[in-house]
């Protein structure tokens, strides 16, 4: 067990520290505030290759491994957690189609999603289905050579603004086996939008509503085979539930930086802050819980990288443990910030805000301890996940 990065990963870092700190730093503020989503900073990172991170390299991609790209992910969101969400699933939505569409649709999307030049979305939840995603009900029925789909999506990230949908519907019967995956122009007719939703935090990328209305789109558009785009997107939330955990692992982090600054500055009763030992172990927990979380996302990549077959497990509890550990980290942050800490001139209160609902997305955390605890109790060898 080798816990430090390699030459390699030490580079990736350095290059995503450094486009985070001039790209994103100075304008996440200004992007929340005004519900701004920066496509044009979204192409400027696919230069970079951050819009394929794990996308293979024959389709336009970098080929990573999970774990590196986690390693990237976590300094984007150092920066701004809402927009490195966002990079996190559009490198998604790239993968899913460079692994399992057509030659067609690969040779027609691919390298366009990899360079950033493209962008695209993840249609997974409906109204009346949320953690229950093998209940959804938009259909796609096989016409004549297209399949015609019919439904509503909800919370879907960069819709409206995107070039593509990668969409979960019902061409069969009932339950999982019936839901495959479709790809769909995000300009297709028939392709309603609704209202930007006004949200407590995420504001750096649009999400709306989606109506499908008879949206044809030809045969050939289908990832995999027909049934399978629910094994797909499980596949897809492994690897998502890692990537958000990272990302509140990176906010967390830019949280800590401003803690620990503060408090050599701030004085009260004629002393810095950090010569108090409450707050000093304050923030030693804060640490510790942070490594802790920063490792938990990395060994859950690891498994990913390996096709462990306790992979999904691992993802599960890094995802449930980093959320929740990033959050108190950002609130403990605020905190010590004081009454600085809930104004926006600190950039504290967004980190909250923000990674707030990456406890909700990828699967709830309540979902996430049904996922382990159906693990544990399944099986009476507990060995391969110790």
């Amino acid at each position: 067990m080798d816990f430090e990065l390699n030459q390699d990963q030490l580079a990736f870092q350095q290059s995503a520290r450094d486009f985070a700190a001039g790209e994103m730093a100075p304008h996440a503020a200004k992007w929340d505030e005004q519900a701004h989503f920066p496509v044009d900073v979204i192409a400027r990172a696919g230069e970079l290759g951050f819009c394929g991170l794990y996308t293979p390299e024959q389709a336009g991609g970098l080929g990573l491994s999970r774990l590196d790209a986690t390693i990237v992910f976590e300094e984007l969101a150092r920066a701004c957690p809402s927009t490195a969400a966002y990079f996190t699933i559009h490198n998604m939505v790239s993968w899913m189609i460079a692994s399992w569409g057509t030659a067609a649709i690969k040779a027609h999307w691919c390298a366009e999603l990899a360079s950033g030049r493209r962008i695209g979305s993840y249609c997974l939840t409906e109204p009346g289905s949320g953690s229950d995603a093998a209940s959804l009900k938009t259909s796609a029925r096989l016409v004549d050579g297209h399949y015609v789909l019919n439904g509503a999506k909800a919370f879907i990230s960069g819709a409206g603004a995107t070039d593509v949908l990668v969409v979960m519907a019902r061409t069969g019967g009932e339950g999982a086996r019936g839901v495959s995956a479709i790809v769909v122009p995000g300009d297709a007719p028939g392709v309603n939008y609704g209202k930007k939703e006004s949200k407590m935090g995420w504001n750096s990328q649009p999400t709306r509503t989606i109506n499908f209305d008879n949206v044809k789109v030809p045969a050939d558009h289908l990832l995999g085979s027909e049934g399978e785009g629910f094994i797909f997107a499980m596949k897809g939330l492994d690897g998502g539930r890692i990537n958000i955990a990272t990302c509140s692992v990176g906010a967390a982090q830019a949280a800590l930086d401003a803690a620990h600054g503060y408090m050599k500055e701030r004085r009260q009763f004629g002393r810095p802050i950090a010569d108090f030992q409450a707050l000093q172990f304050k923030l030693a927990d804060m640490q510790t819980e942070l490594v802790a979380a920063r490792q938990m996302v990395r060994l859950a990549a690891a498994k990913l990288d390996a096709a462990s077959p306790d992979a999904t497990t691992y993802c599960a509890m890094a995802k449930r443990l980093a959320t929740d550990l990033g959050f108190k980290v950002c609130n403990e942050a605020l905190q010590l910030h004081g009454g600085y800490g809930y104004i926006r001139e600190y950039p504290l209160e967004r980190y909250f805000r923000d990674v707030r609902v990456h406890q909700i997305l990828e699967g709830t955390n309540e979902i996430m301890r049904v996922i382990v605890s159906r693990q544990l109790l399944g099986s009476d060898n507990l060995d391969h996940i110790r």
